[in-house]
């Protein structure tokens, strides 16, 4: 019986890495083309012929080169999502999705380095911020992302986000900070996924005192490391493996 259902499931196991391999190439391709010659200038037949598969195989793994570009960061952001629903419930709401996006961070990449590596990842983010189409695009897909935040936190909190303002101004605040991160490590020389989450948790510790605080009072007072008690490193859970 056991020896019966492994020669039954190897062929499926087996056609599933297949799948996986041939996507994460094309995918790889794809993303180098674009960030050697420019998106535009790229044609789905110069990525197919890198990969030496037919156009109808590229177009049963995506839609198109658009979501290509954007196929690592739908992984974060999913990965993102994914965290925040599994906050304890004590956790107030910035402090959700400030633990929810650090243990991404630190999650996540060894998942990247299986499809692409940080450092055309990087030159993927620079991509999308000076290629006009996909700007418009990343902008769009941004405040979709805002708005199922939103309702995650609304639905942490209790509360109807139609009619309760908190949530997306919560949001909106989280959000705009998490883009000047991202543009800011796209334009510096470490390309390493800490390089990011050290970025990225001193700018979200710099929200709270940036809005409430004193500008005027001498920045070694603004920028000094929160208390015990004020931010605390997050309780990250162990992602399971093939995810």
């Amino acid at each position: 019986m056991t020896d019966g259902r492994r020669v039954a499931e190897q062929p499926t196991g087996l056609r599933e890495r297949r799948k996986r391999r041939t996507r994460d190439a094309l995918l790889h391709a794809a993303l180098d083309l674009f960030t050697t010659q420019g998106y535009d200038e790229t044609t789905v037949d110069e990525i197919v012929d890198a990969v030496e598969v037919s156009q109808r195989t590229f177009f049963r793994y995506f839609t198109g080169k658009e979501e290509t570009a954007f196929a690592v960061q739908e992984m974060v952001e999913s990965r993102f999502l994914s965290e925040l629903r599994q906050r304890p419930a004590t956790e107030a709401p910035f402090e959700a999705m400030r633990s929810a996006v650090l243990c991404t961070w630190s999650n996540i990449g060894e998942a990247i380095e299986e499809i692409v590596t940080v450092e055309l990842h990087m030159r993927t983010y620079r991509m999308i911020e000076s290629t006009p189409s996909l700007l418009a695009a990343h902008l769009g897909r941004t405040i979709g992302l805002e708005t199922e935040i939103a309702e995650v936190i609304a639905g942490r909190e209790g509360l109807d986000v139609r009619t309760d303002p908190r949530p997306r101004v919560a949001v909106a605040a989280f959000s705009g900070v998490m883009r000047v991160t991202g543009q800011l490590w796209g334009q510096g020389r470490d390309t390493s996924v800490e390089s990011l989450r050290a970025l990225t948790e001193n700018y979200l510790d710099q929200l709270g005192p940036a809005l409430a605080g004193n500008w005027r009072t001498p920045v070694e007072l603004v920028t000094a490391a929160p208390s015990a008690g004020q931010l605390r490193p997050p309780m990250c859970r162990t992602p399971r493996t093939g995810t």
